[in-house]
């Protein structure tokens, strides 16, 4: 038999326990399930209030040392004591109401195996005239009652509050409802299911314990006990899949909850979000305001909506925000993340919009940047459906899976670091929003905005500097919507109190020569080294980005100074000191990753000039081939746009760690190279 829990109820004086207690009592007495426990008090019987045992402070103390009580407390001269007895109750699957006093709570959580705390709550004023009313007080002395501090609940305890602000009536309805709501038990069995982010329980459908058919819908439930609770959507099992008197969890949610198997928790239904008229508001194309933003996207993470309406919402946003929103957006997004805080007077970063295959510019404007002098502590992203991200690159030469702690050590030792956000400045609500907007395709770059400002925010940067690059394949599609973005950009950041500049750049072919991780890092060494194979494209595009930085140091003295300044800080070789500081503080790796041994080189089947380039075909065929998760795997493209080319020539050759993969991105490279070879005459006319 499961035992019962024992309610303790708490409150200050003038909270009205006694009444609800007698209310309660009226209306559970009779049912057999609840027992209202008769405590002992060193008071008269005949002093008023509770009905309890009357004894001498002898007597009390006698009982005391035989073991008469579960639990003893004193307050205000007097000792009070719950009986032992009603351990025999728990046993027997009654619940037990006692009068208790939060002193206590963390001594009897280790004797009762499953204990709730209620509290009763009243606003100050309606406790001080129910104190006056009882005429036992002065005036002083209701106040210094009122003034005192009541010491927190333990971390791990059950606690339910009532308030009784209210009529007598209204009081008792809430407390019986609270008690009832509690005793829906269910143990708790981890089940060998992994769901990833979906948070699932698993109801019995012939479950003794609720009408588990009741729960299946659009709704979430919550489970709770000892202090911690988890949300979770439902589903049912058929008999013997789950014990009749359980609930099982999927291994995620089981962890999450982080109670052993067989706890007993509570089922409640998840209340309407409060915020659901404001997410109907802008389902139907309305427009909201930071606090509505607040509201919904908190309901959201606390998962209180099904993710049929998130999926509403999201479609909503993605279609149409005014700038105002997207600043409110952005504030809101950036309370979900933990700020890094600098004491510097500028702290730099730089973001792209992306969508270009090889373009690794972060990994040389960092190190020239930090050789300056300037803090510029840079979080990355690993790529989705690229072939690297910065992330994915950089982790080829050192750790980038750095906390908050390692940034401030990294950056206060080499000025700079190259690490991945995940451990960052990613937050649960991105977890959230990535899990619907991706399987959608929702891309809208004016929701973009809000997410990418808020990060730069939350990692502490002062300054920041964003590409975006437009042309027919990059996420941004011509010059004139890159320049509205642009715009966009920097009056959110003047918004949110950052500087931005935003720059369009041309995103019509590829930047570098590498496409994978080993390729995109061997590249930014030979830029950073000097190197003649270096590509130029991806040295000059570096430049151009690390001069406006570097022209945010009033030391330096305007943008063509500031250019002077990064091409010295490269061609000297600081840059390419600055990255071995930053690789070692990092956590350098005990043997950097290589390009794939294995190679198979794709060429140009006519003589012409490289008229095209589809970037996203030539990553898609380096994905095939390994990358980003194979490090060593990619393209090293030998051919670049505008380039003559005769029949056999290299346009680029494949990199791959296995053979299979090497045959794979071979045959689907045989379909369609990515390039597009145009006679000279026509190329040269067009």
């Amino acid at each position: 038999m499961t035992p019962g829990v024992l309610f303790f109820v708490v409150g200050p004086s003038g909270s009205g326990k006694d009444t609800l207690l007698d209310g309660a009592r009226a209306a559970l007495g009779g049912s057999g399930r609840f027992v209202f426990a008769r405590r002992v008090i060193t008071r008269p019987a005949d002093a008023g209030g509770e009905a309890h045992e009357a004894v001498d402070a002898a007597t009390f103390s006698r009982m005391k040392q035989a073991g008469a009580f579960l639990i003893d407390w004193s307050a205000h001269g007097l000792s009070y004591g719950v009986p032992v007895g009603v351990l025999d109750e728990l046993v027997r699957g009654k619940h037990v109401v006692a009068n208790g006093s939060r002193a206590v709570v963390a001594e009897l959580l280790s004797r009762v195996p499953d204990l709730v705390v209620v509290e009763i709550t009243a606003p100050a004023d309606i406790l001080a005239a129910r104190l006056a009313g009882r005429g036992r007080e002065t005036d002083e002395v209701i106040r210094a009652r009122l003034d005192r501090k009541t010491p927190a609940f333990p971390a791990n305890a059950t606690v339910v509050r009532v308030g009784n602000e209210s009529t007598p009536n209204v009081g008792i309805e809430r407390f019986v409802a609270a008690l009832e709501s509690q005793t829906v038990r269910l143990r708790l069995t981890k089940l060998p299911i992994a769901a990833g982010q979906r948070a699932l329980a698993v109801l019995p459908c012939d479950s003794s314990v609720v009408s588990a058919a009741d729960y299946i819908g659009p709704g979430r439930i919550d489970l709770a006990a000892r202090g911690k609770s988890v949300r979770a959507e439902v589903a049912l099992a058929e008999p013997g899949l789950v014990p009749a008197d359980a609930v099982g969890l999927t291994d995620e949610v089981f962890k999450r909850l982080g109670l052993p198997e067989g706890t007993p928790v509570v089922l409640t239904r998840t209340p309407t979000p409060a915020s659901r008229a404001a997410l109907r508001k802008k389902i139907r194309g309305g427009v909201l305001d930071e606090a509505d933003y607040a509201r919904v996207v908190g309901d959201i993470v606390e998962g209180r909506y099904p993710d049929s309406e998130v999926a509403g919402f999201l479609v909503a946003a993605d279609r149409g925000l005014d700038d105002a929103e997207v600043l409110a957006l952005a504030k809101v997004r950036a309370s979900f993340a933990s700020k890094i805080k600098w004491d510097e007077p500028i702290v730099a970063d730089k973001h792209s919009m992306g969508g270009i295959p090889g373009s690794r510019v972060t990994m040389v404007l960092v190190p020239i940047i930090a050789a300056h002098g300037l803090a510029i502590p840079k979080t990355s992203s690993r790529a989705i459906t690229s072939a690297a991200g910065t992330a994915d690159a950089m982790e080829t030469l050192a750790r980038v899976d750095l906390d908050a702690d390692d940034v401030r050590r990294v950056v206060g030792a080499a000025r700079g670091c190259i690490a991945w956000n995940g451990r960052l400045n990613h937050s649960t609500l991105d977890d959230v929003m990535n899990a619907i907007t991706r399987p959608l395709g929702l891309e809208s770059s004016r929701w973009s905005v809000a997410s990418i400002l808020s990060k730069k925010l939350a990692a502490g940067a002062t300054h920041v500097v964003v590409d975006l690059p437009h042309g027919p394949r990059a996420r941004i599609k011509s010059a004139a919507e890159a320049a509205t973005l642009a715009r966009l950009f920097e009056s959110v950041g003047a918004g949110l109190g950052l500087f931005v500049e935003a720059v369009p750049t041309d995103g019509t072919a590829p930047i570098g020569r590498g496409i994978g991780p080993a390729l995109e890092a061997r590249d930014v060494l030979w830029v950073l080294e000097n190197n003649p194979e270096a590509p130029s494209d991806l040295r000059e595009k570096v430049l151009h980005f690390a001069s406006r930085i570097l022209a945010w140091d009033p030391s330096v003295g305007g943008p063509e100074a500031a250019r002077r300044r990064a091409e010295d800080l490269l061609s000297s070789g600081a840059a390419r000191e600055s990255l071995d500081r930053i690789i070692q503080a990092q956590g350098a790796q005990a043997e950097p990753v290589r390009p794939g041994r294995l190679t198979a080189a794709v060429v140009a089947e006519r003589a012409g000039i490289v008229a095209d380039i589809d970037g996203f075909a030539v990553a898609g065929i380096a994905r095939v081939a390994g990358a980003p998760l194979d490090k060593s795997a990619g393209i090293d493209l030998r051919a670049r746009l505008g380039d003559t080319v005769s029949a056999g020539d290299a346009l680029f050759v494949i990199h791959a760690g296995a053979a299979s993969d090497l045959d794979a991105a071979a045959r689907l490279a045989a379909q369609f190279s990515g390039f597009t070879i145009a006679e000279a005459r026509a190329a040269s006319a067009g």
